[in-house]
């Protein structure tokens, strides 16, 4: 199968790595070292532009940081609508807006193109070890033609509706997760103020009711030993509870705890930077509190 991937970020470029085996892979990344270094570790071919990628594939997958980047890759002579052919199936596994999907899905259709919203959840152990989660957007037919595809990097595939209803699953996942490192690093700064060793606050809130995949996976790992590896941006956290709201705004549905928590996370991201890692906004809890959650 002639395969073509744009965006080998992070996640994006172990799950390019899983579809080399067995197809026909040609890769293109923004800054093109990096799809040079792809090729030379895993194989397949770096090509140039959007559009080459598109002459290339039966089945093009985007993995880029928004909707706005998936756009800008569309026209302009070197884009991908300049190259793709009718019959070809797009999947954007990008943490997307569901009615910028709506928008590209349309400009796909003209040209007798199918296309589905296909985000994944996971982050780099998941898209490493080939077990993602991806939600896809997409009529049935689509999602048919997908899954043998989804299935090289993705261990569970879900069909969460039309084209949009995989990214607002996705944003509404993300918004949850900000929520949680939010309520977290809340919790645990106050029982450190109240006295409590933080190991012995987490070996108990893990073994009770309020634990999650923060207080069990990223705090023990990350949080107590100090330690902050950039896996997924907060820039991009702060984008994906925004489309969380926007989502609930659509569906008339009041979001207290989703704004506020969307006010937080933009507040860190102003003052942590574009390259901070999601986790890193409980430094901003600590700094307050004037404690830190640490082993």
């Amino acid at each position: 199968m002639r395969v073509g991937f744009a965006g080998l970020g992070a996640i994006g470029a172990p799950m390019a790595a899983h579809l080399v085996s067995g197809n026909d892979l040609a890769v293109w990344n923004r800054t093109g070292d990096r799809a040079e270094a792809f090729v030379r570790e895993h194989g397949g071919r770096a090509v140039g532009s959007p559009r080459e990628l598109a002459e290339h594939a039966e089945i093009l997958i985007t993995c880029l940081p928004s909707s706005r980047e998936v756009e800008g890759i569309l026209d302009g002579g070197e884009g991908i609508l300049d190259g793709i052919r009718p019959g070809s199936l797009v999947l954007d596994c990008t943490s997307g807006d569901p009615g910028a999907s709506r928008r590209i899905a349309a400009r796909f259709a003209e040209r007798q193109v199918a296309f589905a919203d296909a985000p994944v959840s996971g982050g780099t152990d998941g898209a490493a070890a080939a077990a993602l989660t991806v939600m896809v957007g997409s009529d049935a037919e689509t999602f048919e033609r997908a899954v043998p595809v989804l299935r090289a990097f993705g261990r569970r595939i879900e069909h969460m509706g039309p084209v949009g209803a995989g990214h607002a699953m996705k944003a509404v996942n993300n918004a949850l997760l900000g929520v949680n490192i939010l309520a977290v690093g809340e919790g645990l700064v106050s029982l450190v103020k109240a006295g409590v060793p933080a190991p012995k606050a987490l070996e108990v809130l893990n073994a009770s009711s309020g634990r999650s995949f923060v207080s069990e996976k990223l705090v023990p790992e990350r949080v107590l030993p100090r330690t902050w590896p950039v896996t997924f941006r907060l820039a991009l956290l702060d984008k994906d509870v925004r489309i969380a709201t926007n989502v609930a705004e659509q569906g008339q549905v009041q979001t207290p705890v989703l704004n506020l928590a969307s006010e937080l996370l933009a507040a860190a991201r102003a003052q942590l930077g574009e390259e901070a890692d999601y986790l890193e906004a409980i430094k901003l809890i600590e700094a307050q509190a004037g404690a830190e959650i640490a082993s």
